[in-house]
């Protein structure tokens, strides 16, 4: 389960972002996370909560953000929503390998103080 592994590493770098602002205790963590990241979101969840058991991470509420796959089409110029896993333009039908979101796997933001 990577997802414990990432939720460290998130842990560290918000660690030392807080330390860097003077800040003591980290309130909440927000995560956007792309469905095409490789990240499960639950599994993120869940290995937050065993993070959380601990201090300082006992008191920190963890936000996801799940943010759907968009494409561009070079044939018809626009953004769309695929619907699978084939990112074909809903309103031609040609096939884009141009992902626009869905990708991220960011801290957005932290509440602090």
């Amino acid at each position: 389960m990577h997802e414990l592994a990432l939720i460290d590493e998130l842990c560290r770098i918000a660690q030392q972002a807080a330390r860097d602002q003077g800040a003591s205790t980290i309130h909440s963590l927000l995560l956007r996370i792309g469905n095409l990241s490789g990240v499960d979101a639950e599994a993120l969840r869940q290995a937050f909560a065993v993070v959380a058991t601990a201090p300082p991470w006992s008191s920190t509420r963890l936000e996801l953000e799940v943010v759907r796959t968009r494409c561009f089409c070079a044939h018809c110029r626009q953004a769309f929503r695929p619907t699978d896993l084939i990112h074909q333009c809903s309103r031609c039908g040609a096939l884009s390998s141009d992902v626009l979101e869905g990708r991220e796997l960011e801290l957005v933001s932290m509440e602090v103080s």
